[in-house]
């Protein structure tokens, strides 16, 4: 079997293809696609720094790199729990508001693109495939 045929060489080159899409909507706003999804991932409500790494698949070390460079480009503040104080928040800034809107934008518009351009049913079937290759790489 050619390697450029099996399951995971779309997967892999599909994704590099969106993430190089979603890099160069990010840069021309001054953002990554990391720190986008970091934005994506804040609630109003804040969000414990350590729920942050697991959601996005990340190290605990990248995260704390990425969340100094997303305080000091002020994204983002850290906030003790005032109930909990070994438990640090992150909430967005105003400038960190106005990019998650930019970030989802982004995101909503590939979204209705793939939707306008590929039928439904292909859609619901691609992402019952996905879910159930995902299901896979978990047991064993």
């Amino acid at each position: 079997m050619n390697l450029k045929q099996t399951v995971d060489y779309y997967i892999k080159s599909s994704w590099h293809s969106i993430a190089r899409m979603y890099n160069q909507a990010a840069s021309e706003n001054e953002l990554s696609q990391t720190i986008g999804y970091v934005l994506i991932n804040v609630p109003k409500e804040g969000v414990p720094a350590t729920q942050i790494a697991p959601l996005m698949g990340m190290e605990p070390t990248s995260l704390s790199r990425l969340l100094k460079t997303m305080e000091d480009n002020g994204l983002i503040y850290r906030q003790k729990d005032l109930i909990d104080k070994r438990v640090v928040k992150i909430f967005l800034t105003e400038k960190g508001i106005e990019k998650r809107k930019i970030s989802k934008k982004i995101i909503l518009d590939f979204n209705a693109k793939v939707e306008k351009n590929i039928p439904a049913e292909k859609l619901e079937c691609f992402v019952s495939v996905l879910q159930q290759i995902c299901e896979l790489t978990k047991k064993d």
